[in-house]
């Protein structure tokens, strides 16, 4: 008789730089050093005073710019030590590297050619967009290597490249607004007429999208990247540098919109950047809405497997139902049970974009782990999601819609969803309220928050309880249902409900 080979008992220990801690105290240390040179290099160019007064004008629109990226990922909100990592590199390490490249090699230019103004117009049209834009595509690289997971399409490259350009654009906002003071001071012009002034309406009201718009090409790149097959190994190395190339060209362009005359700068602005910023948020925010409609189409699958309530793909499909359910679930049960609801909707949309993934053959090895693990942090979190989810689903359901004539009442067509007026297109069990009638072993309605107490999670309404156990689960995991794998290697049926 074959027998297996025994499994290790001792599996090899990694080696010391291969920890998770040596690398994120690597990594941080690394970061606080370059932010540390990059302070005091600001500080001794703009002195003391214009470093504080660019600090104070350099920081108001970043909170606009953060929130704007954040509201773009509010679909698959992404960990916040991602943004946190972006900002950072951005601010400090890119910001460094650039500062010690673009004057070496402007330096450099002058006295091969002893130009010095030839060389200054070289080095912004030239050296400081291929080195900016390399700096700042670092971060995104990273964090599509180590942070894959993370990292699963158009959106994710758009925040976290426009998340680095953010604080690239801080740094370079304080040495700018900075020396823009220490100028002021020296000629003793205020007001509307200082170069302050106009340094800030240039830099932060007029363009405070630049560099974000910039570094968002080669996020794109990335985000079509990691949409495309394993089999795509060409493609998948050719659209970052494609994107990384796009950035450095547009970036090329705004820099050298002064050398165009009188009203260089104006006409490229209204005639290339904002047209490009319109389109580019056009883009976004219909692949936005095609990460809701993804939800809204891949979920029905583990409704189908007793997962899901039957109103939970529509309701996590939209982002005002997802409001209304953290607001009902911190107004009845605290800022645990909010907290625990928008877990619930970001795993929930991780295992739709995963099962998309699956569907079209873009699935890693983990796929199977990755499921188990998403349905399992669902499972955990339903007695306290489940209520405000069945609270926001009603408030958001759209009107009743008389059944034509000759199909019968409503409900008993039930793969054509004429019970929710959603048009599902699969057969759902019962659902309190949403006109189908109680079958034995179905959905039992989920009640209010009356008996969670403060804030802490305790079953207040019937547990769904599958009519079969399935044998692969342990004691503590019995009464789920199975997973609707949608890895091209697990073709199963689904399995439904009695």
């Amino acid at each position: 008789m074959a027998t297996c080979p025994p499994y290790p008992t001792n599996p090899p220990r990694p080696h010391w730089w291969q920890r998770g801690w040596v690398r994120y105290g690597a990594l941080t240390t690394l970061l606080a050093i370059s932010g540390l040179v990059i302070l005091a290099l600001v500080r001794e160019q703009t002195g003391t005073q214009g470093f504080l007064v660019g600090l104070g004008l350099a920081v108001l629109p970043v909170p606009l710019l953060m929130a704007a990226f954040r509201w773009l990922d509010r679909v698959e909100p992404g960990p916040w030590r991602n943004l946190v990592f972006c900002f950072a590199w951005g601010a400090c390490a890119a910001a460094l590297i650039a500062i010690i490249a673009n004057s070496f090699a402007t330096r450099w230019i002058a006295t091969a050619t002893a130009d010095p103004a030839g060389a200054d117009t070289l080095g912004a049209t030239v050296i400081a967009p291929v080195v900016e834009e390399s700096a700042k595509a670092a971060a995104v690289l990273l964090v599509f290597l180590f942070r894959r997971r993370d990292f699963t399409g158009i959106v994710d490259g758009v925040v976290t490249a426009g998340v680095t350009a953010t604080g690239f654009a801080f740094t370079e906002n304080i040495l700018y607004l900075g020396n823009a003071f220490g100028t002021d001071q020296l000629t003793g012009d205020s007001g509307f007429a200082s170069v302050t002034a106009a340094t800030f309406f240039v830099r932060v009201v007029m363009s405070p999208f630049a560099h974000p718009l910039f570094t968002v090409l080669t996020g794109i790149g990335f985000g079509i990247a990691a949409l495309s097959t394993g089999r795509h190994h060409l493609r998948r190395a050719l659209l970052p540098l494609a994107g990384l190339l796009l950035a450095m060209g547009m970036h090329a362009l705004w820099n050298g919109s002064a050398a165009f005359g009188e009203y260089g700068f104006l006409a490229v602005y209204g005639a290339f950047m904002v047209p490009c910023f319109g389109l580019l948020t056009w883009l976004v925010i219909w692949t936005r809405q095609r990460e809701l409609r993804t939800v809204r189409e891949e979920l029905p699958a583990y409704v189908m497997a007793g997962w899901l309530a039957p109103a939970e793909p529509h309701t996590l499909a939209s982002m005002h139902a997802r409001r209304l359910a953290r607001q009902y679930a911190r107004r009845h049960a605290g800022k645990q049970a909010a907290r625990a609801v928008a877990q619930y909707e970001a795993y929930a949309t991780s295992l739709a974009f995963l099962r998309q993934r699956g569907r079209k053959g873009r699935a890693g090895p983990d796929f199977a782990v990755r499921e188990r693990e998403l349905l399992d942090a669902l499972w955990h979190r339903r007695d306290v999601a489940r209520p405000a989810l069945d609270h926001a689903a009603r408030a958001t359901a759209p009107p009743p819609v008389a059944p034509w004539p000759g199909y019968g009442t409503p409900g008993s067509h039930a793969g054509y969803g004429y019970g929710y007026g959603y048009g599902y297109g699969y057969a759902a069990a019962a659902y309190a309220g949403y006109g189908y009638a109680a079958r034995p072993g179905g959905f039992a309605p989920v009640a209010p928050y009356g008996g969670y107490g403060h804030g802490h999670p305790a079953p207040a309404a019937p547990a769904f309880t599958p009519a079969w156990v399935p044998a692969p689960f342990p004691a503590h995991a019995r009464n789920r249902p199975a997973y609707p794998s949608a890895h091209p290697a697990h073709h199963q049926p689904l399995p439904r409900r009695p």
